[in-house]
């Protein structure tokens, strides 16, 4: 244990040493002694999650840093208030647990679960402003800060806002928990909801193959005795829960000192990740980061350099801690073979190990004819593969992929086994912010990523 003292170790750093820094991507609330007291008021409430919990997951993603472990992401753009109910919070663990499960068999490597869920509220904006006709509002940026619809009422940041993200986390996490111990995450039920998608799919028989290896091993587990009831393992699962540390006052107001350690635990998630447009170095988002004892990550697009990649990742992980930081490429199916090597060589060659991950949703978002935004599902293939490519390339792990998706069949990307166009985006386009991954396309990539895992592990073994 490192026993030099908690002052010390992140010197000149407090909870609140970020409001000395420039910020970027912050709402303009009209009555400060309002969101004054409601940040007092969330720090008398209950952390939501705990230090231990995260300390388990900096481990497990220690384990993905060295490839023997992947790292599945997934969840909401942003959360809505108004979908917070059991069948939509089910619906998008399940999806996750079978894609789970799918990523187990074909990667041959334990999955690290981690839910944009239970806080993913927030969201960065291109513009402050949004303009219909004459009239011009603040953008909508998520629920915990203001409403989609466009009225003066809505659109007004309102500091209450963090007192309902805050209960609504603490009944998701309630529920994830439930259903990661109490038996949903079965694996024999998980892999039954897997084989009647493989029934159902257009894909059918490309994914039988993989089907048929789950259940021969789940047959071979359950006559050597390991059985739901016997083995724990096999009965529950663990489950983690993230979202992007965009807005500080809420952030701030949640972080405790352990007791155990003296440390400083951000406590409305396990894991909290820096935005694309919130990585300055000298910013109040990185200087909130780094003090931090969760493990953390930062999404990395194609405008970043190598020296800036590299004087970020001394600030927020000096200590080059295994599981620590994770990096998540989000380059664009067009950009990543030309963009991401140069920063995984950089990396490698300063003796650094973060985890790696993949974001192929967020550098692929088109409009369409009718300016409705929307996402190819070959362009997301296309960057996962190019992702696994510059990895094989310059001899680095790709430690897992980080997707927006939801367990509802909406149709809000285009393609997949189910060919969706189009046309076919009005018939459920549900999201207030960028479109998702409905189930099936979901579990269509989680059946794609084994296939490749699979590959690129026979080709690594020696001949």
């Amino acid at each position: 244990m490192d026993t030099t003292p908690p002052a010390l170790r992140h010197s000149g750093w407090t909870p609140g040493s970020w409001r000395a820094c420039p910020i970027r991507q912050v709402p303009t609330y009209p009555d400060a002694a309002a969101l004054a007291a409601m940040e007092t008021k969330l720090t008398r409430y209950p952390p939501l999650v705990f230090a231990g919990e995260a300390r388990n997951l900096k481990a497990a993603l220690a384990e993905a840093a060295l490839g023997r472990a992947f790292v599945l992401q997934g969840g909401d753009c942003a959360e809505s208030f108004g979908d917070f109910t059991a069948n939509i919070i089910r619906d998008t663990f399940r999806v996750l647990l079978q894609m789970a499960v799918v990523l187990t068999f074909g990667g041959g490597v334990p999955v690290v679960k981690l839910g944009r869920m239970a806080g993913q509220f927030a969201k960065p904006r291109s513009s402050d402003t949004e303009t219909q006709g004459d009239v011009s509002l603040p953008s909508y940026r998520g629920d915990i800060i203001n409403g989609p619809d466009f009225t003066a009422q809505a659109r007004t940041p309102d500091p209450a806002r963090m007192e309902t993200g805050y209960f609504q986390s603490a009944g998701t996490l309630n529920l994830l928990r439930a259903f990661a111990s109490g038996g949903y995450a079965d694996l024999h039920e998980v892999h039954r909801w897997n084989l009647d998608f493989v029934r159902n799919s257009p894909l059918a028989a490309r994914y039988q193959d993989l089907a048929g290896r789950i259940d021969e091993t789940l047959r071979f587990m359950a006559a050597c005795g390991l059985t739901s009831s016997s083995t724990p393992q096999i009965h529950e699962t663990d489950f983690y829960t993230s979202h992007e540390a965009l807005l500080l006052p809420y952030e701030q107001a949640l972080t405790r000192e352990d007791s155990t350690t003296g440390d400083h635990y951000a406590c409305s998630a396990h894991f909290l990740w820096i935005g694309d447009r919130t990585r300055q170095a000298e910013g109040a988002h990185v200087e909130f980061m780094r003090g931090i004892k969760n493990p953390i990550g930062m999404k990395v697009g194609p405008s970043m350099e190598p020296d800036d990649l590299l004087r970020i990742m001394d600030i927020l992980d000096p200590e080059n801690e295994p599981g620590r930081l994770t990096l998540i490429a989000r380059m664009g199916a067009d950009k990543v073979a030309d963009k991401l090597p140069r920063l995984l060589r950089a990396v490698k060659q300063a003796g650094r190990t973060p985890v790696w991950l993949c974001d192929a949703m967020h550098g692929n978002t088109i409009a369409t004819a009718a300016k409705v935004k929307t996402r190819r599902f070959d362009a997301i293939l296309a960057e996962l593969r190019g992702f696994f490519d510059a990895h094989a390339a310059e001899g680095t792990i790709a430690g897992g992929a980080h997707m927006e998706m939801t367990g509802q069949n909406v149709t809000e990307c285009v393609g997949g086994a189910r060919g969706l166009s189009e046309d076919d985006l009005g018939a459920r386009y549900e999201t207030f912010c960028d479109p998702r991954l409905n189930a099936e396309q979901s579990l269509e990539l989680a059946f794609y990523l084994a296939e490749e895992l699979k590959t690129r592990r026979s080709a690594r073994r020696p001949a």
